[in-house]
């Protein structure tokens, strides 16, 4: 077993790889607002509002904003008018952005065979069902939380 942590205790062992982990993660992906997820979004989804492409992507509008301009400007997206109404423009792939959403896939696709490809596949499993289920469990009591504070029961005030 990796010993980077030797004087902690194994919650908080655990803790520290688990933000190694997301570090390591964030420079191995593309980021929430890239380039890249762009282009795979609109590959999953053909077109798509800015507005629901800023919703997807979790950013501010200003940073879809400037994403969609960066790719509109490389000729790898369009906007077109919208069909159902009046809408703002629908947001779609040209045939160079289909080129590089499935590039950007292929990318992706071989990225994660590497990250896990220390694992065998029952390990993979075993990791897999370890995740969902502490990820259940902190979910389950964010909720609670959650709850808790609009009730005024998680400040000092509401006690």
């Amino acid at each position: 077993m990796n010993e980077r942590y030797p004087a902690l205790d194994l919650n908080n062992k655990l803790i520290w790889n688990l933000r190694d982990i997301g570090h390591t993660m964030r420079h191995m992906f593309e980021g929430r607002g890239s380039q890249k997820r762009v282009l795979m979004i609109l590959r999953e989804v053909s077109t798509i509002t800015q507005r629901d492409l800023t919703q997807r992507l979790g950013v501010q509008p200003g940073s879809a904003s400037e994403v969609v301009g960066k790719l509109e400007t490389a000729g790898l997206l369009r906007r077109v008018p919208a069909q159902a109404d009046r809408r703002p423009a629908d947001i779609c792939l040209t045939q160079a952005g289909k080129e590089a959403a499935d590039a950007a896939y292929v990318q992706r696709e071989e990225r994660h065979q590497k990250m896990f490809a220390c694992l065998s596949e029952e390990e993979k499993r075993t990791l897999l069902e370890l995740l969902e289920k502490i990820n259940a469990d902190w979910d389950r009591e964010y909720r609670i939380q959650a709850a808790d504070d609009r009730k005024g029961h998680g400040n000092c005030h509401g006690r």
